[in-house]
């Protein structure tokens, strides 16, 4: 592992800077509506989705309720009261305040109760719930596409039964075709799509509006189902049925956690503009439509969503909720590869090659994160073969992250914007409880395929605590015995053959000097005109002010300790960092700086840090991370790399 990343621990401090989340304030001067509509295509598609699958499997799904009207109506008031506490309250109005300079997510949460809460660092479990929320979003994100993209295709099956052995290849061929492009998106293309995601999932709400409100028509008493009391007497009439339906009613808040997430990309005014003004309206009068047409007919249940259709649009639906499925699956992908870069510059994941496809609102492409998820995907579609298969697997992550956001917003509340308990206390219980009793009724689905993602997320998170281990024991390690900059520099520039030129040394802490500075004098006897030993720093903040990127140490004779800091949004542009420094001497001169690099290389302790088996993940880990010279967008024929052996 070269030195130079092994410390991408946060520090605090900074604001905004050209990167992506400084894409948000310049695109958010571009005026409220068109923003709006831009968060339509990108921010709801998962739970635009939901009404696919949602309704139905509650009746038809692996633990179905009778289908009658105190159940069609409970689960109606229940859904849409779930969604107005949930989405409405919770992250609308509530979760959305607590940004990080504009971004949102649980990393970003945690990375702002690290920065601000009292000045000190949170204890491990605050931590490991941050990683945790992490793992299930990755979970999440893998099951998103499979699900919606299935639920919309076998709509083909619906309009004629006899096509249904073509729905898995269909769905894999999709599948392959929306990851492939992704791989190929060029920022022109990626603009394009961006820029008609949104009106046409405007489209698409629009059409379930209008379908919803043709079946209420046909028996409009369908909106007393809104009604809290359906609700409440669903469970008085039938209390187990009723928390096992919670387990399939949560289907209709999936994506609500991606609200808060891309708060960073619109800002959260035309998020919520968007949410209260289009999308709800649309999901209740859609729910409320599929409610009348199966009181009205029963047997409707396999597919209430596209029976819908009136004679005449049966196709044209199908079309339109395909291609709101592939926008939703789309979004959910970006959505990956922002958690990803968070992820890596929080130093929870080891550094991976990240191609930037936009200028605008921070698209960004990761190929491993691409095919990863393409791979487990397929695997998803080719083992369940059904929809209603894989929306048993479903939900678990979901209201895992849930909960976790609300034990940060806990921390919120007391720790950093200091409510009164007789006020965050019974809005923390409503929240807990809500989560808390959906969260039990999934677990009820781990027989059926809940176990999935709590697999996947388990997988997730180990690989991430064993990388935010392994490294942490790496920086202690190399830290133990290192030479002080100040006395290596009164010895050496007297004992070594200076060369002009600029030599940076890159090195993961901040003090002490650098192993490849060691070993290019041990062996080569020289050192250049202007020696500079160079950390990046990640703060815990989306960018920082370009005024506090670089901080510089001046030891004489040469030698210089810089510090440069970027947000955790942020690129890591060395060259283009240094080429703004100013306060190390001359300007750096790209054709007349080398960049020295040590690569380490981890042998057996005597006394392991870590389990065998982690020490081994680790090591993996550690030879398959993107190289350096690509990370730091260093010039390649510039570059010189020395070998080290270090113990964990």
């Amino acid at each position: 592992m070269d030195e130079a990343v092994v410390d991408a621990a946060p520090e605090s401090g900074g604001q905004s800077a050209p990167s992506a989340a400084a894409a948000a304030p310049t695109a958010r001067q571009a005026g409220g509506l068109s923003l709006a509509v831009g968060a339509i295509g990108v921010v709801f598609g998962d739970i635009g989705t939901s009404p696919l699958y949602a309704l139905r499997d509650t009746f038809a799904g692996h633990h179905p309720l009778p289908l009658d009207r105190l159940h069609v109506y409970g689960i109606v008031s229940l859904m849409f009261w779930s969604m107005m506490l949930i989405v409405t309250l919770k992250y609308v109005t509530v979760i959305m305040r607590a940004d990080n300079k504009g971004s949102g997510g649980s990393l970003a949460l945690l990375a702002l109760i690290n920065q601000q809460a009292s000045g000190r660092r949170w204890g491990k479990g605050i931590i490991l719930l941050g990683v945790l929320a992490t793992a299930l979003f990755y979970s999440d994100s893998m099951l998103t596409p499979a699900v919606s993209i299935m639920s919309a295709v076998e709509g083909i099956s619906v309009y004629n039964p006899s096509l249904h052995r073509f729905v898995v290849p269909l769905v894999v061929a999709i599948v392959i075709g929306l990851f492939a492009i992704k791989s190929q998106t060029t920022g022109t293309r990626l603009n394009w799509a961006s820029r008609w995601a949104g009106p046409f999932m405007l489209l698409y709400f629009a059409t379930i509006s209008l379908l919803g409100l043709r079946s209420i028509a046909a028996d409009p008493q369908v909106i007393w189902a809104l009604s809290p009391q359906w609700a409440l007497a669903m469970f008085m009439a039938d209390p187990w049925h009723g928390f096992i339906a919670m387990g399939t009613a949560v289907l209709a808040v999936t994506g609500a956690e991606a609200l808060y997430a891309d708060m960073g990309q619109f800002g959260r005014v035309p998020i919520r503009v968007s949410w209260l003004v289009f999308v709800l309206p649309a999901l209740v009068l859609n729910y409320l439509g599929q409610a009348s047409l199966l009181l009205r007919d029963p047997q409707a249940i396999h597919s209430p969503f596209f029976l819908l259709a009136p004679p005449g649009f049966e196709w044209p639906l199908l079309v339109i909720a395909t291609t709101a499925a592939v926008i939703a699956a789309k979004a959910v992908i970006s959505g990956a590869f922002l958690v990803t870069q968070q992820a890596i510059q929080l130093g929870f994941i080891p550094r991976m090659t990240i191609r930037h496809t936009s200028t605008s609102l921070g698209q960004i492409y990761i190929p491993a994160i691409n095919w990863a998820l393409m791979i487990a995907v397929i695997l998803l579609v080719l083992v369940f073969e059904r929809s209603r298969n894989l929306t048993a697997a479903y939900g678990i992550a979901v209201t895992g992250a849930m909960l976790i956001d609300n034990i940060l917003l806990a921390v919120v509340l007391f720790k950093l914007w200091r409510w009164k308990p007789v006020f965050a206390l019974p809005l923390l219980a409503l929240f807990f409880t809500i989560d808390a009793t959906y969260l039990g009724a999934n677990l009820a689905k781990i027989p059926d395929g809940g176990w999935v993602p709590l697999l996947m997320g388990l997988a997730i998170f180990t690989l991430l605590t064993t990388w935010s281990r392994g490294r942490a024991l790496m920086r202690q390690n190399m830290a133990e015995g290192a030479l002080p900059l100040e006395v290596f520099t009164r010895s050496a520039h007297t004992s070594a053959a200076r060369v002009p030129g600029t030599a940076v040394f890159m090195a993961s802490a901040a003090a002490g000097v650098p192993s490849a500075l060691l070993h290019n004098i041990k062996h080569n006897k020289v050192l250049h005109e202007r020696v500079v030993v160079l950390t990046v720093q990640i703060a815990d903040v989306p960018s920082v002010e370009p005024a506090d990127r670089a901080v510089v140490k001046d030891f004489g004779q040469g030698f210089y300790r810089l510090i440069l800091r970027f947000g955790f949004m942020e690129e890591t542009d060395v060259p283009a960092a240094l080429c703004s420094v100013s306060v190390c001497g001359e300007p750096f001169d790209m054709m007349r700086t080398s960049f020295f690099l040590s690569r380490q290389t981890l042998i057996p302790a005597d006394v392991p840090g870590m389990a065998l088996w982690r020490e081994m993940l680790f090591a993996w880990m550690l030879r398959n991370a993107a190289d350096a010279m690509g990370f730091f967008r260093l010039p390649t024929n510039r570059v010189v790399e020395l070998g080290s052996q270090l113990k964990i």
